[in-house]
């Protein structure tokens, strides 16, 4: 019975009460203001995540049904495209590059558990995508992965490991298909 307790304690997330206030207020604010309405509403969710730390470039789309985890975890370069029902669980850092189009239903997850200790406590790892990268509907980005600059992942792909510059890959799991042209 002590075990028991002694695992649930150590299984406690290691964030302040401020910075769970703070996810609060933000999924609230998110949940109401920038989760709903047309793409046209872009310009406000780009406000909204400025405004709790994200670093958004200009012409950024980011449209309706996105969810994201901790805004001041999140960069995202100029003229980028994150379309609807992207999922970023960002407990470590998203970086997403410039002129790069996150497809419908991607999700970009930093977190994961540990299975080698028995309260599975949480890791996560920073997820980086290049520029002019295209992340196609419904593939799954997981922790520490990095997408090379111009790489192309194809629809609904698993990637658990890093992708070179300027390729196209597919699948699960994802795996090298061809180099990708570029002028």
């Amino acid at each position: 019975m002590k075990q028991d307790a002694m695992d649930l304690q150590n299984s406690r997330h290691p964030w302040s009460l401020g910075h769970k206030l703070r996810r609060v207020i933000w999924m609230i604010v998110w949940t109401l203001l920038g989760r709903v309405g047309p793409r046209a509403l872009s310009p406000l969710r780009v406000r909204l995540l400025r405004l709790f730390g994200a670093r958004v470039g200009q012409g950024v789309l980011v449209c309706p049904g996105v969810k994201v985890l901790m805004p001041w975890n999140l960069r995202i370069g100029d003229y980028t495209a994150i379309a609807e029902g992207v999922d970023i669980y960002n407990f470590g850092e998203v970086r997403i590059g410039s002129n790069t189009c996150v497809s419908q239903g991607v999700w970009l997850c930093t977190g994961s558990h540990d299975y080698n200790v028995p309260n599975f406590p949480l890791i996560w790892d920073d997820i980086q995508v290049g520029d002019r990268v295209w992340i196609a509907a419904q593939s799954f980005i997981g922790p520490g992965v990095s997408v090379g600059d111009g790489a192309v992942v194809g629809a609904r792909s698993v990637v658990t490991r890093d992708l070179e510059a300027w390729s196209v890959s597919a699948g699960n799991p994802c795996v090298f298909i061809k180099p990708r042209r570029h002028d």
